[in-house]
This record gives C-alpha cells, sequence and structure tokens, in this order.
C-alpha cells in the first residue's frame, strides 16, 4: 500500500487556509452588516466584524474532521453503498422543495439544528452522483457502448438529478454536473456518437426551458431565463434585474481595478458593501483586485495541479469505480473552479456557484473534503496496470494505463 497523495493533501489544505485569510479580508463589512440587523432583532447584544469568519472556522474545523475519517475508510465501503447515498441525495433535493429555504430566487437550503451552516442537499447531490455514476459505470462496463442497456439508462439517472434541480431552480449546479457526468461517461468508453445526440438533446431541452421562462407560466424557470438574457445582453441595467447586473458589473470593476500587480491584502474597496456575496460567489473578484496577477496565477495553478494528479490517481487505478470516482472528483473540482471563475470574469451567465474551498459555504466545504479524502484513500491503493503487466509476464506488452 502507498502513501496518500501529499500534493494534493497539502494544496488542498492551503487553499482551505487561503480561504479564511480571503474571507477574514472580505467579510468584515458583510459581518457587521447582519450583526446589526440581528442586534436590533434582539439575538445580539452588539454588531461585530468577525461573524463569517467565526462561522467558516467552524465550518474548516467540521470539514476536516470529517475528512479526516473518510481518508481512513476504505473506498470501497463508498461503492458498497454509492446507492444509498445517490438515493439519499435525490431525497433530499425532493425534500427541498416542499421544507426548504428560499435565497436569491432559489430555494435550495434547509435549515438542520446543531449544524454551523445551512444544509444546501445539491452539494452532496454531487458527491452522490460521481459515487453511484462511478459504480453504475463500472457494472455497466461491458455494455456502456450500447445505446439502449448503457446510454440510456445512464442520461435518465442525470435527467433525474436535473430535473430536481430546475424545479429548485439551481441553473449553476446543473452548469456544473452535466459536463462532470458526461466526462465520465466518456472516459468510461461512451459511445462518441451517443455523447453528440445528448448534447443535442441538451441544447433543445434547455432551449425549450429557456422559452418556457420566458412566457412567464412559471417563475422559477423565468428566474433562469432572466438570467440568461441578463448576461446575452451584456449585463445591461434593467428593472427586473437590475441586482444582478449591479453583482456582475461590480465583480469586473473589482478585478479591473486591480490592475497588474494588485491592491495589495487586505485593501480592496469592493468588500465595502459594493459588491454583494463577496465572501461567497464572488470571492474571486477580490483575489483578483488584492493580489491579481500572483494572486490569481498561483490560485488557477493550485487548482490544476489538484486536477491534474486526481486526473492521474485515477488513471492508474486498476479498479474501475476508483478510476471513475478519481477522474470523477477531478472533474467535479476543475469544474466548479471554471464555472465561479468565469462568473466572475462575465464569461458565462451567474450561477451561484462557490469557489472550491476558498469560498464561504459550510455544505460546500464539507462535501468538497469527503470527495478528496475518498480520493487520498484511492490514492493510496492506486496501482499502475502497466506495471502490474510488466511484472507478471516478464514482458512490457501495453503502455496504456486504460
Amino acid at each position: 500500500m502507498k502513501p496518500i497523495d501529499y500534493t494534493i493533501f497539502f494544496l488542498t489544505l492551503g487553499l482551505i487556509v487561503f480561504g479564511m485569510i480571503m474571507i477574514s479580508s472580505v467579510s468584515v463589512y458583510p459581518s457587521f452588516k447582519v450583526t446589526s440587523l440581528m442586534v436590533a432583532s434582539g439575538k445580539l447584544l452588539e454588531p461585530n466584524n468577525h461573524f463569517y469568519l467565526i462561522r467558516n472556522i467552524s465550518h474548516v474545523v467540521l470539514g476536516l474532521l470529517t475528512f479526516a475519517f473518510v481518508a481512513k475508510t476504505p473506498y470501497t465501503f463508498f461503492e458498497k453503498y454509492s446507492k444509498h447515498l445517490f438515493l439519499g441525495s435525490l431525497l433530499l433535493l425532493l425534500a427541498v422543495l416542499f421544507i426548504g429555504v428560499a435565497y436569491n430566487g432559489a430555494k435550495g437550503w434547509i435549515n438542520v439544528p446543531f449544524l454551523p451552516f445551512s444544509l444546501q442537499p445539491v452539494e452532496f447531490a454531487k458527491l452522490g452522483i460521481v459515487l453511484y455514476f462511478s459504480a453504475y459505470l463500472k457494472r455497466k462496463k461491458a455494455v456502456i457502448s450500447d445505446f439502449f442497456n448503457g446510454f440510456l439508462p445512464y442520461m435518465w439517472l442525470l435527467m433525474s438529478v436535473i430535473i430536481l434541480l430546475i424545479l429548485q431552480p439551481d441553473f449553476g449546479s446543473i452548469l456544473l454536473i452535466t459536463p462532470v457526468a458526461i466526462g465520465m461517461f466518456f472516459v468510461a468508453g461512451g459511445n462518441l456518437k451517443h455523447l453528440g445526440i445528448s448534447a443535442l438533446v441538451a441544447l433543445i431541452f434547455a432551449t425549450s426551458v429557456y422559452y418556457v421562462g420566458k412566457t412567464g407560466a412559471s417563475p422559477k424557470v423565468s428566474y433562469i431565463s432572466e438570467r440568461v438574457d441578463n448576461f446575452l445582453s451584456d449585463n445591461k441595467t434593467s428593472i427586473q434585474n437590475q441586482s444582478i447586473n449591479f453583482q456582475t458589473k461590480q465583480g469586473l470593476i473589482a478585478i479591473g481595478s486591480g490592475g497588474f500587480f494588485g491592491l495589495g491584502f487586505g485593501k480592496s474597496v469592493q468588500k465595502f458593501g459594493y459588491l454583494p456575496e463577496v465572501q461567497g460567489d464572488f470571492i474571486f473578484s477580490v483575489i483578483a483586485e488584492e493580489l491579481w496577477f500572483f494572486g490569481v496565477l498561483m490560485l488557477l495553478t493550485v487548482f490544476w495541479v489538484i486536477g491534474y494528479r486526481a486526473f492521474q490517481i485515477g488513471l492508474s487505478s486498476e479498479d474501475l469505480f476508483a478510476k471513475y470516482c478519481a477522474v470523477g472528483i477531478s472533474l467535479w473540482i476543475l469544474t466548479q473552479a471554471f464555472v465561479n471563475i468565469g462568473v466572475n470574469l462575465n464569461i458565462l451567465p451567474l450561477t451561484g456557484v462557490t469557489l472550491p474551498f476558498v469560498s464561504y459555504g459550510g455544505s460546500s466545504l464539507l462535501s468538497l473534503l469527503i470527495g478528496v479524502g475518498i480520493l487520498l484513500n484511492i490514492s493510496k491503493h492506486a496501482k499502475k496496470a502497466v506495471a502490474n503487466e510488466y511484472n507478471a509476464n516478464g514482458s512490457f506488452r501495453n503502455k496504456r494505463a486504460l
């Protein structure tokens, strides 16, 4: 048995520490604002500037304790119970439609007693998808290229999640989950023609949802259409989406004002009430404002290295579940980082997706750390398929790890 991949371990911890440092910088004004409201309602005696930082520390502590436990748990445990975890995540996505709490137009959170954050089921659905889809692809390996026995059931599983997300609505998570699922299917040997068909169906489905939203027949679907319209109109101000425009424009102002060298740590202007959700979805904009080129380059490099090494762990794993799971976690982290940064740079519509390990968000951090814990356990058991083949046969027959 090998040691865990310490590069991923230390880079992940580095991102978490970096996120805590940035949250300590950006959350001063939002903390004072929210605690002032709590004072007015009688929940606090006086306002403070560290509300979000303290809560973030509690998220990190809970996340790291869970991470340590998961990293010690054989990944085969998660394969065995992948179906139960996936069904559990679907039930949570269904439950949020009835008992969920709405925020910024989406009903995606459940208040759970004794947790230091509101539970966001979609974050755990991402994990459930990676685990169960990995088990499914392993089980269906022999027929995965078959349209009726491999492709269609896989797409039905994906659609079951997407439909529940549309009902919230959660456009950002759909934008994240879909490429992860498609990427896993491709790595498992899925037929490219089938993927082309799925892309066409997805385009037709997305277009239909967009135009249904334009009719105003469903307020939840209209929410998605408004965000797409806002993006396509280059964020021109309108009465309907003025708050969305404001957030996007302020994010771009923060990025642009940083220049090549940045304003310096703690010297952001936009964090003082100008940029909404500065500790969450738009923390990247303030990182660019304060640290700009060097900070952004460092951040992108760290994400790339984590994703690359996770992908390599998958390719070097002989067990198919471990292979697909590691690849899925790699795609999850990289896609989520890409979507978040793309929104901040205004090359993607506003989504509400957090920057992995850096943004404020308990559910996101906890689910990602569980994913990395599973990944590190896989890394302990991963073996080079080509090396084993060489040792067993006395000759090197195949240069491919897959």
